[in-house]
């Protein structure tokens, strides 16, 4: 398929150059490499993968029309050798292929794209004073105004989507995303991380899952000096600074100053890993040139939500609950968070589960506090409505915990214990029939969503009523509670966080 796009794709460009006849062939090239004030191009869905609107003096990029996943639209700049979007105006929403999308330079002096049929802006620039749009030879889609002597309006450069490309500065102010939404890269006043982002509309943290401090070998990056920046330089490696000068860190790739001179970009992917490339002319194709996690236990989507990795060879995934999973994830982190409010909304129901031998692979990234036992370190998150699990280790008297759905776990030895809590399938059931519309549906959904909080209630005072009872046996520590499991792990009852709501919470486990 790829090749098929960049087949279409150089098809486009070709006509692009050769638009115009002889006598208005100066006027044509320069049409093609600049936008006005005035101008329109609609979108034409007879274009099969492309449909090129503006070049760079090159050639070797185009902002156009990009067929997405085969149905959709989005806005875009083109590598065009390899058919590789460089950036994207709209990657979390696109429009559908068969709208009728136009691309504008309005009197204001911005660029906005619309869907007219249906009366909505899709993206704009949202900038005013701008004379012309322009394509520079490093894929940098630019306004510019006559009036500032040229200068920048706007730039694609300060809004990033999935990449950034050698000499684009990457600052704290944007944030790099994979196509699907689900993962992120940002830069903080001396590091770069990745994060998973939480579905929305929010309940759960983003898990830092990597962080790359800066070294400051060089170069020291001073409170109050300014906001720090990455860039990737090109002889093959990324750069932070905080001034220009020798960089505070150099984060070298496989060709780092081999004297690979060509087209380089770093790209956050859709498997959450951050990858290097380097474009090879030769080989027509992008040669992978540095890859940020080599363990697949420590990417979010090789097991996914609820499953612990194997870190042995030819590991595997096993969820929480003991049943082997492909990959997928063995429970959905839900579409809402833990803190119910009084009178016990959809949303505030949850399954504790209990299993011995697993942490965190990212532990490191979390918050911690030591803990006298594994009860009081649960005890801790089962309080606090924005904790999703606890695991305690015996050994060091830590207690991590997690203000995000249980991902990143691995096996750990018998002296760690996991404490999770998991939402119920009963409440995304009803929150997705409340969704679905309809009035009458509605108040059915809610009907059954409080006899389920009835029932649930029912069943978690009963369970208290035991818990209470154990809890006050003496001589009972978190070991003999854990080995009282069968294979290591206990699913609790459902319980109601509505009384936490109003509960003022002091202690912070982002740290």
């Amino acid at each position: 398929m790829e090749a098929v796009l960049a087949l279409c794709v150089a098809a486009a460009a070709l006509m692009l150059s050769s638009m115009g006849g002889a006598a208005g062939e100066g006027a044509a090239a320069a049409a093609a490499q600049e936008l006005r004030r005035g101008f329109t191009a609609t979108h034409d869905p007879s274009y099969s993968q492309f449909q090129p609107v503006l070049a760079d003096p090159t050639g070797a990029f185009a902002l156009g029309f990009l067929r997405v996943n085969g149905t959709m639209l989005d806005l875009a700049v083109l590598h065009l050798p390899s058919a590789f979007p460089l950036w994207r105006a709209i990657p979390d929403r696109p429009a559908p292929w068969s709208a009728p999308a136009t691309l504008s330079f309005d009197d204001g002096g911005g660029l906005v794209l619309t869907d007219p049929a249906a009366s909505k802006v899709l993206w704009s620039t949202s900038t005013a004073g701008g004379d012309r749009a322009v394509l520079l030879n490093t894929s940098n889609l630019q306004i510019q105004s006559a009036a500032a002597g040229g200068g920048v309006v706007w730039q694609s450069f300060d809004y990033p989507s999935d990449t950034i490309v050698q000499g684009q500065n990457f600052t704290s102010a944007a944030a790099l995303r994979s196509s699907d939404s689900r993962f992120a890269m940002r830069l903080g006043s001396n590091y770069f991380a990745l994060y998973v982002e939480p579905p929305p509309p929010g309940g759960a943290a983003a898990a830092m899952y990597l962080k790359h401090t800066a070294l400051e070998a060089k170069a020291q990056i001073v409170a109050g000096g300014g906001a720090a920046y990455a860039r990737v330089e090109p002889d093959g490696f990324l750069a932070m600074y905080q001034k220009e000068g020798p960089p505070a860190d150099v984060l070298s790739f496989d060709t780092f100053n081999r004297g690979v001179r060509a087209l380089r970009r770093m790209t956050l992917e859709p498997d959450g890993n951050l990858r290097a490339y380097y474009w090879d002319r030769d080989a027509a194709r992008w040669a992978l040139d540095y890859t940020a996690i080599t363990d697949p236990c420590e990417l979010p989507t090789t097991c996914g939500a609820y499953a612990v990795c194997s870190q042995q060879p030819g590991g595997r995934c096993d969820c929480l609950l003991g049943n082997a999973t492909d990959g997928s994830g063995c429970a959905g982190a839900g579409d809402g968070g833990l803190c119910g409010t009084t009178g016990g909304e959809v949303g505030g129901l949850y399954r504790a589960v209990r299993r011995r031998g697993v942490e965190p692979v990212n532990k490191e990234l979390l918050g911690s506090e030591r803990a006298a036992s594994a009860a009081e370190c649960e005890a801790r998150c089962e309080r606090n409505c924005s904790c999703w699990g606890a695991v305690y280790s015996n050994g060091t008297g830590y207690c991590y915990l997690m203000d995000y759905p249980a991902q990143l776990l691995v096996e750990g030895d018998d002296r760690k214990l996991g404490y999770f809590k998991v939402r119920s399938l009963e409440d995304e059931e009803a929150a997705a029939r409340g969704r679905g519309g309809g009035q009458g549906r509605g108040v059915k959904a809610a009907l059954l969503a409080v006899g389920a909080a009835a029932v649930a209630g029912a069943a978690a005072f009963g369970a208290y009523r035991v818990w209470d009872r154990r809890r006050k046996r003496e001589g009972v520590d978190a070991r003999r509670q854990m080995a009282a499991v069968d294979d290591g792990l206990s699913p609790g009852p459902y319980k109601n966080l509505g009384s936490f709501s109003s509960v003022e919470l002091t202690n912070s486990f982002r740290r």
